[in-house]
């Protein structure tokens, strides 16, 4: 029997002895374009969140956090690889996320953690309103460490038909609400076996189009494209309120952390605003494109209501888990562009002594604390300086003004942006290369993949539209 038990212990991962002392279960939310202004506790004007007030009541506020990209995908790739965008391939929305790239489910799971993710995806180089995943996806979230899903390609609304492993599923009701109650089935199981979970909910909403229940708009006074907007809004924050109830229940709130944030900044065209009063919108690398509400909740460890002005961003959420769970380095592929916020639960940081990068679309900026470098065109030599603790709006531009900031700031992002060049190239892989079976971002609606299903997916109100002009285009009718 010795012997037995001996065996047995041996064959048991050995894990870090950080990692025996703390592992909180974890889970990690993300909006689908909601803007930095749209939560309650920045006074909106329509919108009323009380379910997040109550978690940023409850946890640390995070008024200076940053989306890695402006947009969806690049943004994704950021949080599950501590890496902007560009390195990993992921340079624009439906862009794949390569399979090179070591990511933080799979560290997770490789100590010990249940994974499962819930909802949006759009990682696996499928462009086109979300349709569920396939099992033979080579680049679902299985493949990148998640034990389980139910996931859809990209945003996704009421009524949705999603994927269950592979396996098409028909739901009713609102998105944000169907994949809250999947999540939380996933979190009893594993709080009643004790084995701690990583769980990832990324919401489609508010992301147009906008389909809300009546209810849930009626009170909204306001265009009818603006109050189905804001009416999804008001059902994301109702099933942020049935999670942490779920978690309360459960008896695992206060061992659990929950980080919630944005995956970009907000809409154009939305009344009220949408940014609070931050320069343009998503798609954008001023601040109306990049910063996004955040929030971190873990009891156990973050003293509640305290409000952080830190410069922070999805890049740091990796690193940040992998020092709470005791992770070692060899889980992160280097360069790593984000760094531990850790020292941050205990109290407020004066300065980050990491500059943060961003890289989208031939366009990059360079955060170093209240300073901001622009580099609107990289193809050209026109770089923009702002001071965000005087100037938040970026209205006027210092570039010419403060030329030693500026110069320092240059050769910075200049230096990291070559990094980057490095790794689009594939020199951070140990092939030294870039996989050349990476797939291009496509239509699902063309793709062979996706042909068998066409004809259910017609018959669908988000599909449909879609699908015929796709076909259109394919024969050349307008």
């Amino acid at each position: 029997m010795i012997r037995l038990v001996a065996a047995l212990f041996a064959l048991m991962p050995v894990l870090p002895a950080a990692l025996a002392a703390e592992r909180p279960n974890i889970i990690l939310v993300m909006t689908d374009d909601q803007g930095w202004g749209q939560m309650g506790f920045y006074d909106h004007p329509v919108l009323k969140t009380p379910h997040l007030d109550a978690m940023a009541a409850n946890g640390l506020r995070l008024d200076r956090f940053y989306a890695g990209a402006p947009n969806c995908s690049p943004t994704r790739a950021s949080v599950l690889t501590g890496r902007t965008n560009d390195r990993t391939g992921v340079y624009n929305h439906g862009h794949a996320l390569r399979l090179q790239e070591k990511t933080l489910p799979v560290a997770l799971r490789d100590a010990g953690y249940a994974t499962a993710h819930f909802g949006k995806w759009h990682l696996n180089g499928f462009v086109g309103p979300g349709v569920p995943l396939l099992a033979d996806d080579t680049h679902h979230p299985g493949r990148f460490g998640f034990d389980e899903w139910v996931s859809v390609s990209n945003f996704f609304d009421r009524d949705p038909l999603m994927s269950r492993m592979g396996k098409f599923e028909e739901f009713e009701g609102d998105s944000a609400e169907i994949i809250v109650d999947e999540a939380l089935k996933f979190i009893r199981r594993k709080a009643a076996a004790r084995q701690p979970f990583f769980a990832v909910i990324w919401y489609g909403s508010p992301h147009d189009p906008f389909k809300a229940a009546d209810a849930d708009r009626e009170d909204f006074k306001l265009p009818e494209s603006s109050a189905h907007h804001y009416g999804e809004l008001v059902a994301m924050d109702r099933s942020i309120g049935t999670l942490r109830a779920g978690l309360r229940e459960a008896g695992i709130a206060d061992d659990t952390l929950v980080w919630f944030n944005s995956d970009n900044g907000g809409l154009p065209r939305i009344e009220p605003s949408t940014t609070g009063g931050l320069r343009d919108y998503k798609g954008s690398i001023y601040e109306g494109g990049l910063r996004v509400p955040a929030i971190i909740e873990w009891p156990a460890r973050i003293k509640a209501g305290r409000v952080s002005r830190y410069p922070a961003v999805t890049m740091d959420i990796f690193p940040t888990l992998a020092e709470i769970v005791g992770l070692p380095a060899s889980t992160m592929l280097e360069p790593q562009d984000g760094g531990s916020l850790v020292p941050l639960f205990e109290r407020e940081l004066e300065t980050r002594s990491k500059p943060i990068g961003f890289r989208h679309t031939g366009r990059s900026a360079w955060v170093d604390n209240d300073w901001k470098l622009v580099w609107p065109d990289r193809g050209k030599t026109a770089y923009e300086l702002y001071h965000l603790g005087n100037d938040p709006i970026e209205s006027r531009d210092l570039f010419r003004e403060q030329p030693k900031i500026a110069v320092r700031l240059k050769q910075q992002l200049l230096a990291w942006d070559e990094s980057v060049n490095r790794s689009e190239r594939g020199l951070d892989y140990p092939e030294g290369r870039v996989d050349p079976a990476h797939p291009k971002a496509r239509p699902w609606m063309t793709s062979p993949e996706y042909a068998p299903h066409l004809e259910q997916f017609r018959a669908r109100w988000e599909y449909r539209e879609r699908i015929e002009r796709a076909e259109m285009e394919a024969t050349g009718r307008k």
